[in-house]
């Protein structure tokens, strides 16, 4: 069989993988089955034709796989509201998330709140943003003397949870 039906077969096999995945994880070796295919027309040796195949698959992944991560990776851009995780507020309605009520004033705006600990947190409460959920900020009540060690490490683990 003529080396260039392998090396046409192979472009068409990985072009219709790429197209299948739209992933970037074939386009390298099917640019390097299109030099193998060249080289082939040109009649050039089997060995130089793998050589051309092997090259330039590895130097298409090495020069254009860092161009199309950076362009095409989806990027996670912080809003404002991610802001609010682990800054103090006041409840304005009390919390009760059996009843499914609850608010939280936070930097001047109006949250719908729940307790973390699923426990009722009375208005007026001093209390710290754990995290959000959809519309919803989960708090902990704010210690007199400061954040108790356990809500520390609440906000730290939810911070880690990003």
């Amino acid at each position: 069989m003529n080396m260039s039906i392998i090396w046409l077969i192979a472009f068409i096999a990985f072009c219709v993988l790429e197209a299948a995945t739209l992933g970037l994880t074939s386009i390298w070796f099917a640019a390097g089955a299109l030099a193998a295919l060249i080289i082939s027309v040109l009649d050039g040796p089997t060995w130089l034709q793998i050589t051309g195949f092997l090259v330039v698959s590895f130097l298409a992944m090495l020069l254009i796989r860092p161009l199309a991560r950076k362009y095409l990776t989806p990027r996670n851009t912080r809003t404002n509201a991610d802001r609010v995780i682990g800054t103090e507020g006041v409840v304005t309605e009390t919390i009760r998330n059996l009843d499914g009520v609850g608010l939280v004033s936070v930097g001047g705006n109006v949250w719908t709140a729940r307790s973390d600990h699923g426990e009722v947190l009375e208005k007026g409460t001093l209390v710290r943003v754990l995290r959000i959920e959809g519309v919803k900020v989960y708090v902990v009540p704010v210690e007199q003397n400061g954040l108790a060690e356990e809500n520390q490490e609440l906000i730290a683990k939810g911070e880690q949870e990003k």
